[in-house]
């Protein structure tokens, strides 16, 4: 069972990012606040439900949360930056795009910076314990992969309608027949070789 509290504040935001393996796209983050009431039976760790689950999931925690934002951080600001502080950067902008100042932050993982002067709490594995961490997560996960099947439509041979732009053998043959694309990380090793 997911627990919908880390800190005993009210408004406690949950964030959590998609995209950090993936070869091209941006990394996208998702802040989420929600009300005590939230409950759905559904709701888990991105990573553990269907691409269907996660799209009928998306338009609930938009209506039922107190706020929600999501931020996309671009692929030249992770080669300029790093993956990490993309992240990061992306998980503050979310945070700074919300309705309602939270006073305090989850974060999924190990790895954030202080923001502003609101206290957080770093949490591994975080999305698989918190409902507002998971909430995040699923939005992040569906508006990022919206935009990769978007830009599908421009780079059909890298099949990142399918991918995501994740490292799969498929990508990455496309990578060696086709070059690399505007949307490519070009900080990342794109190929093992």
């Amino acid at each position: 069972m997911l627990k919908l509290n880390f800190s005993g504040k009210k408004l406690e935001v949950g964030t959590d990012e998609a995209g950090r393996g993936c070869l091209s796209g941006p990394v996208v983050a998702a802040a989420v606040i929600l009300p005590k009431s939230f409950r759905h039976p559904l709701l888990n760790d991105s990573k553990q439900l269907t691409e269907k689950q996660r799209i009928e999931l998306k338009p609930i925690i938009e209506e039922k949360a107190l706020a929600f934002a999501v931020a996309f951080v671009w692929q030249d600001k992770i080669d300029e930056i790093n993956i990490l502080q993309s992240s990061i950067l992306a998980m503050h902008q979310s945070i700074r795009e919300l309705s309602i100042v939270p006073e305090f932050i989850i974060v999924d993982g190990n790895k954030f910076n202080p923001y502003k002067k609101i206290p957080h709490q770093t949490i591994v594995k975080g999305d698989s314990k918190y409902k507002s961490i998971a909430a995040a997560s699923i939005l992040a996960k569906t508006y990022r992969d919206a935009y990769m099947e978007k830009i599908d439509l421009d780079f059909p041979q890298y099949n990142w309608k399918q991918n995501k732009g994740y490292p799969t053998k498929q990508h990455r043959d496309a990578i060696r027949k086709f070059g690399v694309t505007e949307h490519h990380r070009k900080s990342f090793r794109l190929l093992p070789e």
